[in-house]
């Protein structure tokens, strides 16, 4: 049983990212689909009561977001893995340029949530740890995260 907890700012490709990855065995809990925290909880619980994998697609950049879902997955005997998504502002903000309608982030969000994040941390409760980095082809490149303050690869 695994959690994934996607964590970057809105428009790094964590979405793509899920449906790349995880689409045919996670169940994706994401606010932008569910829109309320009630229907969030709602999901999650059934998911963690069920042995559901799941990925958490938010954007989950501080410390006290993630602890919203780790101590829950935990609780329940899933392995909690984190990929965190490399802040491009320049690459997110084009990305996010090309969305369309509600799903476009005016560009003050999108780095006001650059300015709030913290890079994940093991001790957060995670068991691995990875880092997730995009090239301008859009393919994803990840590989173990040792961040600051000493990430390492949970385990």
């Amino acid at each position: 049983m695994e959690a994934v907890i996607l964590i970057g700012i809105q428009g790094a490709g964590k979405s793509t990212f899920y449906r790349e990855r995880f689409f045919d065995t996670h169940v994706r809990v994401s606010l932008d689909l569910l829109k309320t925290r009630r229907r969030e909880r709602t999901l999650l619980e059934a998911c963690l009561a069920t042995g559901q994998p799941l990925v958490i697609d938010n954007t989950n950049v501080t410390e006290a977001e993630r602890a919203r879902y780790i101590p829950l997955a935990k609780a329940a005997g899933f392995r909690v893995v984190g990929y965190f998504f490399a802040p491009d502002p320049q690459g997110s903000r084009e990305r996010n340029d090309r969305r369309e309608g509600m799903r476009r982030v005016p560009p003050a969000g999108l780095f006001g949530t650059l300015k709030r994040l913290e890079p994940p941390r093991a001790a957060e409760g995670f068991d691995e740890l990875f880092a997730v980095s995009l090239s301008p082809a859009g393919e994803f490149a990840v590989k173990p995260w040792g961040g600051a303050g000493g990430g390492g690869s949970g385990a």
